[in-house]
């Protein structure tokens, strides 16, 4: 399975490719310095196989094999297990050491020299001497040894490390115990155990360090991404001592940001601007059809249309005031004029126009008097007109409407819901659909709205003055059949 973070990966996948290199580095070196203290220990038998030629009676063999064990100590005083197996040239002992508890290798060092094979035989011709001017002097013996050999046997308590060699008029064989070799070997191994993991362990650090210095270019990134909204197109991200590998990405996300500022700023200067031009003609033309709505016979067809004339200017008019505001809260220009609101009181204003726009509905409350709160009048009046009025037009037939108000040291809640069908609001609806009932022009299913009127700009306007006074506007999760929006308002 692939893991979620790129930083963690790679920390992994260093510590990962270090501890392969340690652990192949710990096997080599351990078996190199295994093959050394062999290899040293062979070369001490060696040694010492070829001085064990010049003992030539019982006594000096003995005198022989009790300084062996300090002699293969490396100099200290330290007793190293020896065993020593003297044969004559026909296979009788001369020699054999009887103090170890060990007494399998005595039989093991009689099978290497059983297995060692004979000396060469000496050349035809002896090699030239000088005269010999005394009679008493005989030649030195030449020695042909075979050389030695070395083997590794196991037994039951220890390995042992042999050395066997056959001389003319002797046979040798010396085992030394490889005790201390797997002491200090197994020291070695344990060093190698506590230091791997530590070594591995600071490299995944290091690594998680290096990669998270390695990423700040990219949070910095995310950082001012999530900074972005329409009030912060203008922010960079400077670029100073930033590494080569990501100063292009960060040129390309400048002028992203640059592209989307002007495109953003033309599109809401047009609207700003369209709706402040048709503003004045609008008001122009709803006053002449008012005017000439006077002089015309009461009742005739003439004023009824003249009065569906003045109903369509009214709604262009109403459209305009809503674009011209929604331009300016794109703009963060939307100005308030702050004062102490009583939400109370315009709670009760607004449901006096309910009962008026709409008898049939059953209406519940649940607010106390003296909800107070710091902003605009008209514009939260707004909001709320916003609010009943869908709560209206989206109800049922003999549907309801519940407005619940209650407040904290530092927040006011205001609920509004419905009874409704038109805005299919459930537990299955994703949060990213809630989110859609706020976008501009936004009228959830056509095949529903066809009947009603609005054009989608009510909900986006009511969530931008709630939001420039500090405040949101949510759509609830509430269970099928019903619609509920809260308004939130700080203190």
């Amino acid at each position: 399975m692939k893991l979620p973070s790129f930083r963690l990966r790679i920390a992994l996948l260093s510590a990962a490719l270090a501890g392969s290199t340690l652990v192949g580095f710990g096997a080599v070196s351990w078996f190199q310095i295994y093959n050394a203290k062999i290899s040293r220990l062979d070369a001490e038998l060696l040694n010492h196989l070829m001085r064990a030629n010049r003992s030539p009676n019982r006594e000096r063999w003995q005198l022989y094999a009790d300084s062996l064990p300090y002699a293969f100590g490396g100099g200290t005083n330290i007793k190293i297990p020896i065993a020593l197996l003297v044969l004559d040239a026909n296979g009788n002992i001369l020699y054999e050491s009887n103090s170890l508890p060990d007494f399998k290798v005595n039989r093991l060092l009689v099978q290497r020299l059983q297995s060692t094979p004979l000396p060469p035989p000496p050349p035809r011709e002896p090699p030239p001497f000088p005269p010999i001017t005394n009679p008493s002097f005989e030649p030195p013996r030449l020695i042909r040894p075979r050389p030695p050999q070395f083997v590794t046997e196991q037994t039951e308590t220890t390995a042992w490390r042999i050395g066997a060699t056959k001389f003319p008029n002797v046979q040798i064989a010396i085992a030394v115990s490889l005790q201390a070799v797997d002491q200090e070997m197994a020291t070695i191994r344990n060093i190698f155990l506590v230091s791997i993991p530590g070594a591995l362990l600071l490299v995944a650090v290091g690594a998680w360090l290096v990669s998270g210095s390695a990423l700040r270019p990219i949070h910095q990134l995310t950082g001012v991404i999530q900074q972005v909204t329409v009030k912060g197109l203008d922010q960079r991200i400077p670029i100073g001592t930033t590494d080569v590998e990501f100063v292009e990405l960060i040129q390309v996300f400048n002028q992203m940001l640059e592209r989307l500022e002007r495109s953003f700023t033309q599109a809401s200067r047009f609207s700003g601007d369209a709706a402040h031009e048709l503003k004045t003609p609008l008001t122009i033309l709803q006053g002449e059809l008012e005017r000439t709505l006077q002089q015309v016979d009461p009742g005739s067809e003439v004023q009824q249309r003249l009065s569906n004339l003045l109903d369509e200017v009214r709604r262009l008019s109403g459209i305009m005031r809503k674009l011209l505001l929604l331009s300016l809260a794109d703009a963060g220009k939307m100005s308030l004029y702050l004062v102490e609101v009583d939400m109370s009181e315009l709670l009760m204003e607004m449901l006096e126009d309910v009962e008026m726009l709409a008898p049939h509905l059953t209406v519940q409350t649940d607010f106390t008097d003296g909800l107070r709160v710091k902003g605009d009048r008209d514009l939260l009046i707004q909001v709320l007109q916003n609010l009943f009025s869908n709560a209206i037009k989206y109800n049922l037939a003999n549907g309801w409407i519940k407005i619940r108000a209650h407040q904290t040291p530092t927040t006011l809640h205001v609920t509004i819901a419905n009874a409704s069908q038109d805005i299919p609001v459930s537990n299955a609806y994703g949060a990213r659909e809630r989110e859609r009932i706020f976008d501009r022009f936004y009228r959830g299913d056509p095949s529903r709205n066809r009947k009603i009127e609005g054009i989608g700009l009510g909900l986006s306007l009511a969530r931008e003055i709630a939001r420039a006074h500090g405040g949101d506007l949510t759509l609830d999760l509430t269970p099928s059949g019903q619609t509920a929006f809260t308004l939130t308002l700080p203190m």
